[in-house]
Formats: structure tokens, sequence, C-alpha cells
């Protein structure tokens, strides 16, 4: 299962789901990509307090009605929050988990420690100090940067059907809004171009679909108050996804949420595959869908291997 964000779409993974249904190294997958309810062509929940739990509890049931009881799952944005919330909730489920966002958005005490020590000794904390210090720091510069970015979050936290009537109501509003993120979150230097940088990454045609998407369905309000029911419990929610499953990050170097393999391994108590992608931003397996397949690839062939190993010696106890 491939879980989208906002304000992506199921259109997000068109062009990575022929990737990953190709066999490669004898992996090769079935994909479900559902809509988030709410989202897309998926219809709004009715009643308050649709979050992330839900939705991990419907998306878990959902693959069950298909005849997949165990299953890997891959998410970014808010497809990350309901990918770690099966991982959590739902561990006998989940043969392996896989995202492209890091575990930096609900660090627990330990993680907070070591984000301290970090900034003073790196040496100390990381693997890699150089590369893994500038993921982090300087602090007040990446504060900055997110205080900056995060005003849309705060709206739609809050307010989302206020906004939400603006933009159901004018298609330049919503297509403004929406393509402001494309923008920044696949590459902070588009702020400053005349265009934004957006065909830099995508064809008009492809945005513009995940536009319609938006548009025709009528839902961008109904996919903004997920933030006003989801944000605060996923933030509070910091157990570690337990040991039984098996964990992979994808980090992008222009990914809005990075974190170091140090810092994710608290989240993450099996972390088999930490990638550092050699480029990219935010939505991952619409910018560079070889690179994310191949990666989801790789972690469910050492899963795979690791299963092979655990029956082995199963048998050889017997």
């Amino acid at each position: 299962m491939v879980i989208h964000g906002w304000p992506g779409s199921v259109w997000e993974y068109y062009k990575s789901i022929p990737l990953l249904i190709e066999p490669t190294n004898d992996v090769a997958f079935e994909v479900i990509c559902p809509s988030i309810p709410g989202y897309g062509f998926s219809e709004a929940p009715h009643q308050p307090g649709f979050d992330v739990s839900q939705t991990a509890r419907i998306f878990v049931k959902l693959m069950e009605r298909l005849n997949h009881r165990r299953f890997f799952v891959h998410g970014g944005d808010w497809g990350f929050a309901i990918s770690q919330a099966m991982a959590k909730i739902y561990p006998e489920n989940i043969r392996g988990v896989h995202v492209s966002m890091s575990g930096v958005l609900n660090m627990r005490g330990i993680q907070w420690f070591k984000f301290l020590v970090g900034m003073y000794a790196p040496g100390l904390v990381f693997d890699n100090p150089k590369a893994d210090y500038a993921k982090h720091y300087p602090f007040l510069d990446k504060l900055s940067w997110s205080i900056r970015e995060a005003g849309y979050m705060h709206l739609q936290a809050t307010k989302p059907d206020t906004v939400g009537a603006a933009l159901v109501d004018s298609p330049v509003g919503l297509a403004a809004y929406i393509l402001e993120k494309f923008s920044t979150w696949t590459d902070p230097d588009n702020v400053g171009k005349a265009d934004g940088g957006l065909t830099q990454k995508f064809t008009l045609d492809e945005l513009l679909t995940n536009i319609m998407i938006y548009w025709t369905s009528n839902n961008v309000a109904s996919s903004m108050r997920f933030y006003k029911e989801g944000f605060v419990n996923f933030i509070v929610d910091q157990r570690p996804v337990s040991e039984s499953v098996p964990a992979a990050v994808a980090d992008f170097p222009n990914e809005i949420a990075r974190g170091s393999r140090a810092i994710n391994a608290h989240q993450y108590r099996n972390l088999v595959q930490y990638t550092e992608m050699a480029r990219g931003g935010h939505f991952g397996a619409f910018e560079e869908p070889r690179l994310m397949s191949d990666d989801i690839k790789s972690f469910a062939r050492k899963v795979l291997d690791l299963e092979a190993i655990e029956k082995s010696k199963q048998k050889t106890t017997k």
C-alpha cells in the first residue's frame, strides 16, 4: 500500500506504480493506492474525530478485505503519519513500513537530548557528523524557515473551513494555494524564481491533473479538515514503532522534515534501511519515481531475506 499526503493525491504515484509492479531482484508488488477519506474521490468523514489512527484502521481493514492480511506500506506527508500509525497500532499486519519523512516530527525525550548534544558535539551523536549536522542545524535557521513555511498548517489545523470556503469558489485561488507548496517543498531555492521552478520536476499537465482532482471533487475543504482532526494526536503520539516491524527511511535532500539515522533509530526500533537519496524533495515518488521505487524494492528484498533466515533458524531448532 502506498499512501499520499496533502496537497497531493493518488496522482503522486502514477509514475511510481508501473515501476513497483515491474520485477526487480525477484521483488514485485501488487500496489494498492487509496485516497485518504476526504481526499480525491473518497467520501469525506461525516463525524468529527476522524484522524490518523482512524485512517490507519480503515486502511488495514481495506487490505484485509482485499485478502492482504500482511503487507508493506509506504507513505510521505500524511501518508508518513498514517503508515507510522498502521505500524504502531497493527504491527501484526505490517510486514514492513517505508517512509519518506523523518521521525524528527514526533521526537521523544532521548531524541531531543541527542538533538541538543548534536548541536555542540555532532561526533558523539551522528554516524556521519558533517552531513547529519547540516540536516538539523543551524537550529535557528531551520526554525525560522519552518515558521515562515508553516502558516498554512496553523490555518488548516484551526480554521480549515474558512480558507476552504474561498478555495472551493476559485479555481485560480486553488491552483495558487496548491502550486506554491509544489514549488517550495520541491526545492527551497524555487522561492526566488519568477516561475517558481515548477516545471523543473513536473510538467504542467501533471500539476494541473492534481489540482483538478481537488477541483472536480470539491474536496479541498475536507482535505484540510484532516489537519484539524489529526495534527495534535499525531504530534502527541510519541510511541516508537515496534521491533517486530522492519522499517526504512528514504531521506530526500530537499524534504521539509529530515532526520539523521541516529534520530530515526529511536522512532523505529528495527530500522533495517536508511537511505540518503541523491536528489528530490517532499514529493519524492512524484519527483523521483525511479529512486523511490528502487529504494522500496531494496527494503522489501532485505525484509524478505531476513524472513527467510528466521524461518531457517526455526526449522533448525525444531
